[in-house]
């Protein structure tokens, strides 16, 4: 991300997130999108946004391609997803992305793992196939499974491959594949020699270990300040041709509002506006990236 891509986010800001005006007779809107954003915060916020206005925000999943996607073709109002729209994909044009929110990749494994913490090196070479056995990285001697999302465009995939090798193409090499990010963090609980990477707003909520990540947990202050090096933006979308494109953007302003941050930070996610340094952070970041010939 470049300098002028950082002003027109704030631009954005200043366009969308103005004072919203209600009307007592708005039909419900309809969300789909990420699982990850859609715990991190959009179900409480969709909740204080009825209690304030009456309007319903009928909530729905399907990951965060379909919440870029739906909202393109208008078979939803709203979206939500981890990962920014495609360029030059016709079923991703349309739609405009607001970052509301800030979300932690984590590092999960069995809770009986006696590992507790990773490098960003050593985990670039479990997905590399380079690390094979728990005793590599101090653990006991058992094979490393190394589980992943399936595609490269889902939401934990693409931004995994952008924060881990600064390259949304990289191939990694895994033991097994999952369509969404429940299955995987199911099967990190129930097998002792698994590794996966998810969202923290999800794989918090399962009975599995979530590791450090240089030495740093992913606790709310950490992630806000950048000390945890895996984040991202979480984004709600409308299409501004849509049939209910005013009435999806007074929903997004709400998230923007005082009110609507406290309900996100309420939710131990991150609010957009609370972490914009992070902006600089991930452009240094990206740079070192290129640098290291890491893309």
């Amino acid at each position: 991300m470049n300098r002028t891509s950082i002003f027109a986010v704030l631009s954005l800001f200043i366009t969308v997130w103005g004072q919203p005006v209600f009307s007592e007779t708005q039909p419900a809107l309809h969300w789909v999108g990420c699982g990850i954003s859609k715990k991190a915060y959009l179900v409480e916020l969709a909740k204080a946004y009825e209690k304030k206005t009456g309007i319903v925000i009928d909530v729905q999943g399907g990951g965060a391609t379909r919440g870029i996607r739906d909202v393109a073709n208008m078979s939803a109002d709203l979206g939500g997803s981890c990962r920014r729209r495609l360029r030059g994909v016709d079923e991703e044009t349309g739609v405009i992305q607001v970052p509301v929110a800030w979300d932690a990749l984590v590092v999960i494994v069995n809770k009986d793992n006696p590992v507790s913490n990773i490098s960003l090196e050593d985990l670039r070479k479990v997905y590399l196939g380079q690390i094979t056995n728990w005793t590599q990285l101090g653990g006991k001697d058992m094979p490393l499974r190394v589980l992943a999302r399936k595609g490269k465009i889902s939401g934990v995939g693409s931004t995994t491959r952008k924060l881990l090798f600064d390259n949304y193409e990289q191939d990694f090499i895994v033991s097994e594949l999952f369509d969404s990010s429940g299955p995987l963090e199911k099967q990190v609980v129930i097998e002792p020699g698994a590794m996966g990477i998810s969202g923290i707003s999800s794989a918090r909520k399962r009975d599995v270990k979530i590791l450090d990540l240089e030495g740093k947990s992913p606790s709310y202050e950490n992630v806000r300040t950048g000390k945890y090096l895996l984040y991202r933006p979480l984004y709600l979308i409308y299409n501004k041709n849509g049939e209910q494109a005013d009435k999806a953007r007074e929903f997004i302003r709400f998230a923007g509002s005082i009110e609507g941050r406290d309900v996100i930070r309420a939710n131990n996610t991150v609010p957009y506006l609370e972490g914009l340094n992070l902006l600089r952070v991930k452009l240094k970041e990206s740079r070192m990236a290129r640098k290291g010939g890491l893309h």
